[in-house]
């Protein structure tokens, strides 16, 4: 690497019309350019391309006086990595320049520069590249071949100064070929004409991050970021195309440019408290170190980070300081090579005082933590070493070979591949600018005679394809970017306990879309080490089983959730379901709701416990109504039997055997005929209860209040009109329950609503309201009647036990309706049974069980005299 100032040209027209040297005043001629004040590694050469690095990663504060001119203020935190990328473009200018293939008889040179990592000093270095304040001398016997002093310029490495620098180069149609700005923002040509990158765009590395945090199903995440346009731009994408697949984020973290203690302390406290343990990290490394550092003093553990292709192969974060931290890392970088020579000219830099070796100088102090002394530098005023006492002298002579840093580690390069493949390119579209494949002349050479303008060599740029060394088709699509394949890294100790990253999955942008990640999910050692066993999970709820589904939380993200069981008839048969399917019709779900089955008929059986039950209920009220039938036969001459009317006692009886064996019509399988008969024989033997008890109702309330002189309460209201009055009463029931049957009769359906239960199916519901609301309101009128003679003056008081049995009756009846509707299948049926079987009881037990009490146990009372209560006066 030659080390004397560069030399740079411009025409002479631009420096006041001189007259050229060499005799031809139309032909420009190449001048040499002095140096400016900012250092830089420069190499004179027929086309000098720049270069823009940051070496150093922090940038000193901006703090103008507006009172003098402002000083150029050092940068600081030396990045041995970026000077490999530096070193690599100086390694591959030389490489051009020793080829007889490649621009034969032009030399490259180049003028690098440190942008450090902000906007304001990569603009200051890009100014100090471009511009040169005074000239010296023409180059002999040189043309110059650009009108531009810099007619292409590779850099930078961050996204945010790119965008400055690539803003204001666009107006001069400047190239400028970045290797490491990733930003989607940069992509856009309006804005941006002369930006070109030999790296994708952020687009696909979000999409691949995507695809890489929901191939592990890792749907709750934390992320983190800067204030920067990479860090902006790239979460912003991450979070909104996350959310689309499902995914959440619990917080985002956004490091400020100079953050103060407080700040890191707050962020690092949540990410400790946060319950996601997936954490996205967009940014560079040392944006990042302040935050880790925190973390790792805090001993935090746990946390699956995934890096962005900017740190993820960052050796600045691999010291064992972090081991416990970030090991196990995940994430996407840029596919990397072993490029020959490299190393070996990497391990042959020296120091040396000469202009244009500052940076190599600051590197060797940097690598081996001392200070260079030159034969005539860096004494006092008074002729003293101004060294102190404690920092050791370098002698120049340290082995690179013995040092071990990310300068050295070229093992597989990939951002120094990145800036290899831009010199290349440009050196490429230089080659058939100049014409240097002509056609015909053996042994061709460029055609160093040709001027061309910076705006030429970027459209050649632009068309440039070329296969280099590596079998890498090198181009440039119409957005001035590669094609977008990643590596997918893992940060894994070694034997002997180091971090190295290693390669377990790849990720090909411009694939299809099943085709495009690759995981060898049993190489990846995750979080923790060996540990850990199996994936680590993230999530704010744990996914529902099969048989459940997902019910989100009120006002918390939708990744928060309960997890309800389906409903009868569907099913969830994957886990993490958020809706259960409904099982389709005659078919039911399942005991654990997690497939259909084909629906079994079901109804109230015979043979199954609750129709057992109600059928020994109806036997029992049966029997007992028969027993009290024969009992009331048998005494059918005693006073009690006939002062209650003994053939309304013997009907009403009856009519409750009829109540009591109409519950069974309900029970079995439904037919035609025993969905017609059930609710008409209900409604109808009801209806002859009812009348029966109103009419001895009416009959009590005569016989006692019958004070009127000439009133015959008997021959008003005799055994004829009582009859007659049965008939009125139930000829209304009889005349709907016909008219019901004969225009919408009730017909057997099959049911799937509630598994597949065949029931009777009402066409016309409002049929059986009516004859159910025909029945209350004749309990009604006996319960009014009954209750207006519940304190007649007798021992005995039959409407007392009348107005008792209404009440049981209707209060009955009005919880059965509100039961009947709510209870699902053959229950609702079971429901009804119960309603007719209780109020039979009640009627039955109220109205008989009393008489048989005095007709057995106290037969005494059982005499004209116990009716009127005079026995015991």
């Amino acid at each position: 690497m030659a080390e004397s100032p560069v030399h740079q040209v411009i025409k002479l027209k631009d420096l006041g019309r001189e007259e050229a040297v060499n005799g031809d005043s139309n032909l420009p001629l190449c001048v040499k350019l002095g140096n400016d004040e900012s250092p830089a590694l420069q190499m004179e050469g027929d086309v000098v391309i720049g270069g823009l690095f940051r070496l150093h990663f922090m940038a000193p504060e901006l703090r103008h006086s507006y009172h003098k001119k402002p000083q150029m203020i050092a940068c600081s935190g030396f990045d041995h990595r970026a000077f490999r990328w530096m070193m690599t473009m100086a390694f591959a200018v030389e490489e051009i320049n020793s080829k007889s293939d490649l621009l034969p008889g032009v030399k490259l040179g180049y003028r690098i520069m440190d942008s450090c990592d902000s906007i304001h000093t990569s603009l200051q270095a890009f100014f100090s590249l471009v511009s040169f304040s005074n000239v010296e001398t023409h180059l002999e016997n040189s043309t110059c071949l650009s009108d531009s002093p810099i007619p292409a310029i590779v850099g930078l490495a961050s996204s945010s100064p790119s965008r400055a620098v690539a803003q204001t180069l666009g107006s001069f149609n400047i190239p400028l070929v970045s290797y490491f700005a990733t930003c989607t923002c940069l992509s856009d040509k309006q804005i941006y004409p002369s930006f070109l990158r030999t790296v994708p765009s952020d687009f696909f590395q979000v999409k691949g991050l995507i695809q890489l945090v929901t191939f592990f199903s890792w749907f709750w995440v934390g992320t983190i970021g800067t204030t920067d346009d990479y860090s902006r731009y790239g979460i912003q994408a991450f979070s909104d195309q996350f959310r689309l697949q499902g995914g959440c984020v619990e917080y985002h973290l956004t490091i400020p440019a100079s953050p103060t203690t407080d700040e890191i302390q707050t962020m690092a406290n949540t990410v400790q408290r946060s319950t996601a343990q997936v954490v996205v990290a967009f940014s560079n490394e040392g944006q990042l170190l302040d935050l880790f550092l925190e973390l790792a003093q805090q001993n935090v553990t746990g946390i699956q980070w995934i890096a962005s292709e900017s740190w993820v192969a960052a050796t600045l974060l691999t010291s064992p300081h972090f081991h416990h931290l970030l090991e196990g890392t995940l994430g996407f970088t840029f596919p990397g090579v072993r490029i020959p020579g490299l190393k070996e000219f990497l391990l042959s830099v020296k120091p040396s005082p000469k202009p244009g070796m500052e940076f190599v100088n600051m590197f060797w102090e940097e690598q081996f933590g001392c200070k260079l002394r030159f034969e005539g530098e860096r004494l006092g005023e008074n002729g003293t070493d101004s060294l102190d006492n404690v920092t050791p002298v370098c002698t120049g002579s340290e082995d690179l070979s013995l040092a071990s840093s990310s300068y050295t580690d070229v093992s597989k390069v990939r951002i120094s591949y990145n800036v290899y493949k831009a010199v290349f390119a440009i050196a490429h579209a230089l080659h058939a600018l100049l014409n240097c494949d002509s056609e015909g002349v053996k042994n061709s050479s460029c055609n160093k005679m040709k001027h061309f303008t910076s705006e030429q060599l970027l459209s050649h740029l632009k068309k440039v394809i070329f296969t280099n060394q590596f079998e890498e088709r090198i181009y440039f699509n119409s957005n001035g970017e590669p094609a977008p394949l990643y590596e997918i890294v893992n940060w894994q100790k070694d034997s002997s306990g180091e971090i190295r990253f290693v390669k377990v999955g790849n990720y090909d942008g411009s694939a299809a879309m099943g085709q495009q990640l690759r995981v060898l999910q049993s190489r990846i050692i995750w979080t923790g080490g060996e540990l850990q066993v199996g994936v680590p999970t993230s999530q704010c709820s744990a996914p529902c089983p099969p048989g459940s589904r997902q019910a989100t939380r009120p006002g918390e993200p939708h990744c928060c959730f309960d997890c309800l069981p389906c409903a009868d008839g569907e099913i969830s048969n994957q886990t993490g379901s958020t809706e259960c399917i409904k099982c389709p019709e005659f078919f039911w779900s399942d005991p654990d709701k997690v497939k259909c089955v084909a629906g079994v008929e079901e109804f109230l059986n015979f043979t199954e416990t609750m129709g057992i039950i109600l059928v020994t209920l109806t036997l029992l009220g049966v029997i007992m109504t028969v027993i009290i039938t024969a009992i009331f036969y048998h005494f059918r001459t005693t006073p009690i039997v006939k002062a209650n009317n003994s053939e309304i006692s013997f009907l009403l009886l009856l009519s409750l055997k009829l109540c009591f064996l109409c519950s069974l019509v309900f029970i079995g399988q439904p037919s035609v005929w025993t969905c017609m008969f059930r609710q008409a024989a209900f409604g109808i033997s009801f209806v002859i209860c009812l009348s029966c008890l109103l009419i001895k109702t009416i009959v009590v309330l005569l016989a006692f209040r019958a004070n009127f002189p000439g009133l015959n309460s008997k021959g008003m209201f005799g055994p004829t009109q009582q009859k007659t009055f049965i008939f009125c009463t139930t000829a209304p029931q009889i005349c709907l329950c016909t008219g019901w049957l004969l225009g919408g009769p009730p017909f057997p359906f099959r049911n799937p609503a509630y598994q597949i239960v065949v029931e009777c199916k009402e066409p016309w519901p409002p049929g059986f309201y009516l004859v159910l609301g025909y029945i209350g309101l004749l309990a009604f009128i006996c319960l009014l009647l009954a209750f207006l003679g519940r304190k007649l003056p007798d021992t005995f008081n039959e409407a007392k036990f009348i107005t008792f049995s209404m009440l049981i009756f209707i209060a009955v009846w009005i919880s059965f309706i509100p039961a009947y509707v709510s209870s699902p299948g053959k229950f609702s049926v079971a429901v009804e049974i119960f309603a007719i079987l209780a109020s039979s009881f009640g009627l039955l037990l109220c109205i008989f069980v009393p008489k048989c009490y005095i007709i057995l146990l106290h037969p005494e009372r059982n005499i004209k005299k116990g009716m009127t209560g005079k026995y015991n006066r």
